[in-house]
């Protein structure tokens, strides 16, 4: 793809997915009723000549993929088939399919429908698709076959091209879920050879076709070669590794002082004591804090933010590009910022002796923690250090270094906002996260898991401070009922009473106890079970798990609260460098600030659903980074043995867990030879048919590393008796 027209084909994209969707709405409110495009441009009221043009040729697609039909020339209908649904085709590994039904008007939504393999009728995951539903269910959900795609969530695949004969070839994509091979015709190759890794783009798929149609449009180089990996995982998740010309030029039009009048406007904290505390390979420093005593005996605590919406202005092509890629994202050997490096890095980065622009939060404290008032608005900083937290811990433990006593004021006041926040209903997810040593080739040749310190609770505490009173400041009035402006909240929704249970039986068998039967019991004990966890061989895996119960936070203008931060209101307005929902925030806010407020709320809201989106997207690119990097770091070790706890249990086999480096693998369970082994589900175990051995979750063994594939980032190991 052209990157120059990126933003512009992903804006007529959405476009038109959402003039089908409002199309098939219009004609199924009248099923069986044949309208002309004019009657239906009626309904819609589009008067627009160019827009008729392209409702005409949305009309005509949905007629060729069976979504409606066309009894007679110009005349359109909807007939249905029999119950359907629309909504979001997911696809598992094992080829079975599971669609997510848009929710009912009022708000609450069906069972997923479950898909046979044959009734998947060439629609791909994440597609968009009208299901028609069966009169009997499956796995006691309700069971259907798709009739129409209404849009391709992505035309785009990553594989590896197989090169049948001189004139023809097919693309296995490396996704599993994508259940077809790609047919490649002799001049749609694009200079590709037999075993090179490429992106393949889908074509045509008709209707008596077992395979796609598509062209090669890239070729990422040869499997298993590093950059070639890497580049694969950024193609896969659709994440852009340069950033478009016209996007560059126009950052670099920026200039670099700072400009005296914006200079005046704000408030100055140039003389107060201010720093930055970050990971130590951090170049985007979006936060910094100050501290200085007042009169009164109290604190005043800033917490500055990178004003990035002062050089990224809604309209530009910054500001296009920097929404469409939604979030930077962190593999394990580099970053795909969201905003060209001029910014990131440089103007808007809180670099240490430099003057900055910053939104800031500016709250008057107490020494027990107290917040007495808080103050929103633009300023001017200089910081006087950067630390990392390693520095940063080791000036809090030692009381010596630059800034100790501020850092230890500071310290005091997050421990106790940390203990207000625990007692309101907090639940503190530590989640360690693996690390790797990288060499100058970045080979990985150690593996170890971050440490979380008193300095990373630091910050934490007053960004979460921050965040949480902004989304105050905007969703409620003075009295504390809803104000009712548009917001963009971060919101995290009670958990699951099923996962509860599951997880409530499974950390039984490690002795420890859940009481799920109030939000307090769950919070509490979720807690307890945590810190007793910490520094045991099932640490992560409990973690992980406990995780896993928990609904997964989204962007949403409707607020439902944090449950996992036991916040009523709660956004993101902290990371404005690496996160757009953050550029949001500082706009509204602003707006706020000067007595205006947002317009549009669907707007907003499809706006928190990209994000939301972006972010999966992103968590999924760093997570298949960290798979390539273990399996690379687990190469060389073939036939070494290690320690190993099974993290999860499944009915092809169980994964392990090593101990010493957290690398992940699969024991198949065609490599268990002593025994035929059958899966049982409800209790995450497999059971020796005949001599009744039992391996079940969380239990540790000795394995073998057995194979390793770069390409599928997957290790395979056996069992050491």
């Amino acid at each position: 793809m052209n990157k120059k027209t990126k933003s512009k084909k992903n804006t007529q994209i959405t476009a038109v997915k959402d003039l089908k969707n409002k199309i098939l709405k219009t004609l199924s409110s009248e099923p069986g009723k044949q309208l002309n495009y004019k009657q239906v441009s009626a309904r819609l009221h589009i008067t627009d000549r160019e827009q008729r043009k392209v409702l005409k040729d949305c009309l005509d697609a949905l007629v060729r993929d069976k979504v409606i039909e066309s009894p007679t020339e110009g005349k359109y209908v909807f007939r249905p088939k029999s119950q359907t649904v629309l909504g979001v085709l997911e696809i598992t590994n094992a080829g079975h399919g599971f669609v997510i039904a848009d929710p009912l008007p009022d708000g609450t939504r069906m069972p997923d429908i479950f898909i046979d393999k044959e009734a998947l009728n060439r629609a791909l995951p994440g597609d968009r698709v009208q299901v028609a539903l069966y009169a009997f269910k499956r796995r006691d959900l309700p069971h259907g076959e798709i009739i129409g795609i209404l849009e391709r969530e992505r035309t785009e695949f990553v594989g590896t091209f197989m090169a049948a004969r001189k004139k023809y070839g097919f693309v296995v994509p490396d996704n599993k879920r994508i259940y077809t091979d790609f047919y490649i015709g002799e001049e749609n190759k694009n200079g590709a050879a037999d075993g090179d890794k490429v992106v393949v783009q889908l074509t045509d798929w008709p209707e008596q076709a077992t395979s796609p149609f598509g062209k090669i449009i890239k070729v990422l180089g040869r499997p298993g070669e590093h950059e070639t990996e890497i580049h694969s995982i950024l193609a896969e998740y659709d994440l852009p590794y340069e950033f478009p010309a016209d996007v560059e030029e126009e950052a670099e039009k920026i200039p670099d002082k700072l400009d005296p009048k914006e200079i005046s406007k704000r408030r100055d904290f140039r003389g107060v004591v201010t720093f930055t505390i970050d990971p130590e390979d951090a170049k985007d420093f979006d936060d910094a804090l100050s501290v200085r005593p007042l009169e009164n005996g109290n604190l005043e605590v800033g917490v500055h933010i990178a004003d990035v919406t002062y050089y990224v202005r809604p309209g530009s092509k910054i500001d296009e590009e920097a929404y469409q890629r939604g979030t930077s994202v962190y593999l394990v050997d580099r970053v795909v910022p969201m905003l060209p490096e001029k910014l990131s890095n440089y103007l808007c980065s809180l670099r240490p002796k430099e003057d900055k622009f910053c939104f800031s939060a500016v709250f008057e404290i107490d020494a027990k923690a107290h917040v007495h008032s808080v103050w929103f608005g633009r300023t001017i900083i200089h910081s006087q250090r950067r630390f990392t937290y390693e520095e940063a811990e080791g000036i809090l433990k030692t009381g010596k270094g630059d800034f100790a006593r501020e850092l230890k004021i500071l310290n005091s006041i997050a421990k106790k906002l940390r203990t207000q926040r625990f007692k309101a209903g907090s639940i503190g997810f530590d989640k360690s996260e693996v690390k790797f040593i990288l060499d100058e080739k970045n080979n990985p040749t150690g593996v170890y898991q971050k440490t979380i310190g008193d300095s990373n609770h630091l910050i934490e505490e007053f960004m979460l401070l921050a965040n949480k009173y902004v989304a105050m400041a905007v969703g409620r009035n003075a009295d504390g009922k809803p104000s009712g402006k548009i917001m963009v909240y971060r919101v995290h929704d009670d958990p699951d009473p099923d996962k509860l249970i599951e997880l409530q039986g499974f950390v039984s068998r490690f002795g420890y106890k859940l009481h799920i039967s109030s939000r307090k019991q769950i919070t509490n004990s979720i807690n307890a079970m945590l810190n007793a966890v910490k520094g045991k061989p099932e640490q992560n895996l409990i973690e992980t798990l406990a995780i896993r119960s928990m609904a997964k936070a989204i962007y949403s203008t409707k607020n439902r609260g944090h449950y996992g931060l036991g916040f009523e209101y709660y956004t993101h307005f902290t990371s404005p460098i690496r996160r757009y929902p953050d550029v949001m925030v500082h706009r509204i806010l602003q707006w706020h600030l000067e007595g205006k407020e947002a317009k549009n709320k669907n707007l907003w809201e499809e706006k928190c659903k990209h994000s939301s989106q972006r972010e999966k997207l992103a968590t999924d690119a760093e997570r298949a980074s960290v798979k390539y990097m273990m399996s690379k770091f687990l190469m060389d070790k073939i036939g070494k043995t290690f320690e190993g706890v099974i993290s999860g249990v499944t009915e092809y086999g169980i994964y392990v867990e090593l101990v010493d480096n957290k690398c992940e693998g699969m024991i198949r369970i065609s490599d268990f030879k002593d025994d035929y082994y059958i899966f049982d589900e409800d209790n995450y175990q497999l059971i020796g048919s005949r001599k009744g051995k039992i391996y079940q979750l969380g239990e540790k063994l000795k394995v073998r590393v057995k194979k390793v594939d770069l390409q599928k980032k997957q290790i395979d190991f056996s069992v050491v008796e």
